[in-house]
């Protein structure tokens, strides 16, 4: 992993805040981790860092093992990035969620639209 960028680790410290570190596999896949809860207030930290951009690949691995929380917000921040990956000629991955966060994902059929993968290592491999 050569890059490593640190986004908003200051609200990891508090309650129900989010960090996110992005780093790069492979040279040509962006690994999106997050830690902490997803919801309306951290959304957007969630949301920056999956934003298409000319310098990034628009191969997008999310790994939500340390998400604790994951509500409507985030949802809809993976779907927009779905989309706006997939119009680059990328996709986007999920990997290692814990189970409450992969219930929801369930519940609302995203794991049917999104790649859903156990770990990081297949969501890269495969």
């Amino acid at each position: 992993m050569a890059e490593e960028e640190m986004v908003n680790a200051e609200q990891a410290e508090q309650p129900g805040g989010l960090s996110v570190v992005v780093t790069t596999a492979d040279d040509s896949i962006r690994v999106v981790t997050a830690a902490g809860e997803i919801d309306h207030h951290t959304g957007e930290t969630l949301g920056q860092a999956l934003e298409v951009s000319d310098t990034l690949s628009p191969r997008v691995v999310v790994e939500l093992s340390q998400v604790t929380f994951m509500d409507s917000s985030g949802i809809n921040v993976l779907l927009a990035a779905r989309r706006a990956l997939s119009e680059a000629g990328g996709w986007l991955r999920l990997a290692a969620a814990a189970d409450s966060v992969l219930r929801t994902l369930q519940l609302v059929g995203l794991d049917t639209i999104i790649d859903c993968h156990e770990t990081l290592h297949q969501a890269l491999s495969n």
